[in-house]
């Protein structure tokens, strides 16, 4: 079924401005002009239609004391989605592709902070026999967060762009409250018109107290964003290009932060090289088309002086979903 216009307002609401109030749902329909009915009716067929995966928290895994790293495997194309399906296994792995390069798979790891991560891959690496591993964990981060303009509102979502130092978050200490709410929250929240009373009573808390928290986890970062996540290629945007640069010291802040203001760029980073992998600034282009991802590296290339950049767009998506993170 087609989108109609207020489908692609509601969807833009909901990855970017969903509420965390009392009854969230009516106060997206009064933000669009319809009743709350009205809203859970049509999310209810986007997500049936398969376009919403999930609505929930999206969480700063570092200041919930997790570490996280960008991992790409060598491996032949005889045994390319076996090895996927192998590593889609692990409770840790959210994101899942097949690149065209000869480093073809493509994944992110979290684990807690005390765990070794250098040993698990070594262990993943092992089991699905890659030829070679490549290890990219962020040095700095300078956007973070998939928010796809379905209605071409042409806005930044607040949260997204990193502050300007672009440091990593260190870990931040909770109440055994807000591990509480943070433990019930990452389910996918019920399309009901009151889904916070449901999550508040399984914890034997009142309503009010549990939205405050949930509201000072956002202001404080842990929570980055409550709000849908959306299957981008069910929305027109059909192809996705990881964009790699070898980028000199002096140029990094700079290139980090024109990448960070680009509507099409979802995730930017500075992250560390390998005697294999040479390129240090990351971008995740999003587009209608290849082209169009191609111009916008291509832009970014000709503005900042950068160069030796490599393309890899996703040919295959093996697993795209939230980590549950337990503290």
């Amino acid at each position: 079924m087609p989108l109609d216009e207020l489908d692609k307002k509601l969807l833009n609401t909901a990855q970017g401005d969903f509420p965390l109030g009392r009854e969230p749902f009516s106060a997206i329909g009064l933000q669009l002009g319809v009743g709350g009915d009205e809203v859970l009716r049509r999310l209810e067929r986007l997500k049936g239609e398969g376009i919403i995966r999930h609505i929930g928290p999206i969480l700063d895994a570092r200041r919930l004391g997790y570490q996280s790293t960008l991992v790409a495997m060598q491996l032949p194309e005889s045994r390319l989605d076996q090895a996927a399906q192998v590593i889609n296994q692990h409770p840790g792995v959210s994101h899942n592709y097949a690149r065209d390069h000869r480093f073809n798979l493509w994944f992110t790891l979290a684990l807690p902070r005390d765990a070794d991560l250098q040993g698990e891959l070594q262990k993943l690496g092992h089991l699905v026999a890659a030829e070679a591993v490549l290890n990219l964990p962020a040095l700095r981060v300078f956007k973070i967060g998939s928010y796809f303009d379905v209605a071409g509102e042409g806005r930044i979502i607040a949260g997204d762009s990193a502050d300007d130092s672009g440091a990593l978050p260190e870990k931040m200490e909770l109440s055994p409250a807000e591990r509480a709410i943070i433990n019930e929250l990452q389910q996918d929240l019920p399309l009901i018109p009151r889904p916070f009373d449901l999550m508040a009573q399984r914890l034997g808390m009142d309503t009010a107290e549990f939205l405050e928290l949930c509201r000072s986890l956002l202001h404080r970062g842990i929570m980055r964003r409550f709000g849908a996540s959306i299957k981008h290629d069910r929305v027109g945007f059909l192809a996705n290009a990881m964009a790699c640069w070898t980028a000199p010291m002096a140029l990094v802040n700079l290139a980090g932060r024109r990448l960070a203001a680009l509507l099409e760029v979802s995730h930017c980073y500075e992250r560390q090289t390998s005697p294999l992998w040479p390129y240090n600034l990351f971008a995740m282009i999003h587009g209608h088309s290849p082209g169009a991802c191609r111009e916008v590296a291509d832009k970014v290339s000709r503005e900042t002086g950068l160069d030796e950049c490599q393309l890899l767009f996703s040919v295959k998506e093996f697993k795209k979903a939230r980590v549950r993170y337990m503290v």
